[in-house]
């Protein structure tokens, strides 16, 4: 059994979290901003389903990224040198959340439901969510969005409209977040893309304590200027 958090309940220590399904730890407790900024300075993130309450996990291992191993591909290198769009951080993380939670090719469902959404939107005006935005002439061809605490990035979702356009999106933010110094990326849970752009799996002992060093450090001003090293 996980316990059902009332609104002023703490989560209970990660470790208490269940093994099948791999991480899952409580349910409840709402999406205020200091709630989620509760979960992800602890290494927990909500992920539920239409109909369910709110379920927190906290899997074991973690799907982390390092900003400079950042694999990226023969063709994808062509295309950054190619220079053939724009990026921007922060000006349309809105559209970024709304793109994100348009279902998949082949799907009808979706997680990012609208509570999640005005969740993440309240952490943006709250200046703890960030989104990076790739356009093609004025299409917003890409992007991605999660939470930033300190020197951390938790990656949320990405999407892309135009090939490539999540990927560049990637590439950009790891630059930017290796510049100022952020040494993992939070990929949550395994996927073979995560695993083909340089995501390795860390024990959820190790990450809750580097998340915990990480997120007290001093946060940079969301602003790019990062050079690519192509």
């Amino acid at each position: 059994m996980i316990p059902f958090l009332g609104p002023a309940d703490r989560f209970p220590p990660v470790d208490q979290a269940l093994d099948e399904p791999d991480g899952l730890l409580a349910a409840g407790g709402g999406l205020s901003v200091d709630r989620l900024v509760e979960a992800y300075g602890h290494g927990i993130f909500p992920w539920y389903s239409a109909g369910d309450p709110v379920l927190w996990w906290s899997p074991d291992p973690r799907m982390v990224l390092a900003p400079r191993e950042l694999h990226v591909s023969r063709s994808l290198r062509k295309r950054l040198r190619k220079r053939d769009y724009r990026v921007t951080v922060d000006t349309a993380f809105a559209l970024v959340l709304r793109e994100c939670a348009a279902p998949r090719l082949g799907d009808t469902a979706t997680w990012l439901l609208p509570d999640m959404r005005r969740a993440y939107l309240a952490m943006h005006r709250a200046g703890l969510a960030h989104s990076i935005e790739v356009w093609i002439g004025d299409d917003l061809a890409g992007g991605i969005y999660g939470v930033a605490l300190g020197r951390m990035f938790f990656g949320e979702s990405m999407f892309s409209r135009r090939t490539d356009g999540s990927k560049i999106a990637m590439a950009h933010l790891a630059a930017q977040l290796d510049r100022w110094g952020f040494p993992l990326i939070d990929c949550q849970m395994e996927t073979g893309h995560l695993v083909s752009l340089g995501a390795t799996a860390m024990s959820r002992r190790r990450f809750v304590a580097e998340v915990a060093r990480l997120v007290h450090e001093p946060a940079p001003a969301w602003l790019l200027d990062a050079d690519l090293a192509l």
